[in-house]
């Protein structure tokens, strides 16, 4: 018997993989860099038009830059922003948990608290 989806959740589909290898859904950046990459080749294609061997040549050529350099500025960028959410999370979570401590790096000792009875050994 197979497994029918529910009403109100809609069916898995299978994911649209690029050459059998790069799912392109799933991968950060791999659907913009390949609508980049096509549409750089088709200009540079469309631009050496006059021998038709060497506006292919030149196509391909293209693709291949445009798609590689837009797809390492958009990882570089991709884990810059990465790193500035972890940063973010892991000083929220320091934040919380010396809040009103002892250990907290914002509260300052003042002599009222140390007469106040708190001795330091």
């Amino acid at each position: 018997m197979a497994a029918t989806p529910l009403p109100g959740k809609p069916a898995k589909q299978k994911p649209f993989k690029l050459l059998g290898i790069l799912d392109v859904e799933n991968i950060p950046c791999a659907w913009d860099s390949i609508l980049y990459g096509s549409l750089g080749s088709s200009v540079a294609g469309l631009g050496h038009f006059s021998r038709i061997r060497r506006s292919c040549d030149v196509g391909v050529g293209r693709f291949i830059l445009v798609a590689l350099g837009s797809w390492f500025h958009f990882k570089y960028n991709y884990a810059r922003l990465k790193i500035k959410k972890r940063t973010a999370r892991e000083g929220t979570k320091n934040k919380i948990l010396y809040e009103s401590t002892h250990l907290d790096p914002e509260r300052k000792q003042t002599n009222t608290t140390r007469s106040m009875g708190s001795s330091i050994l």
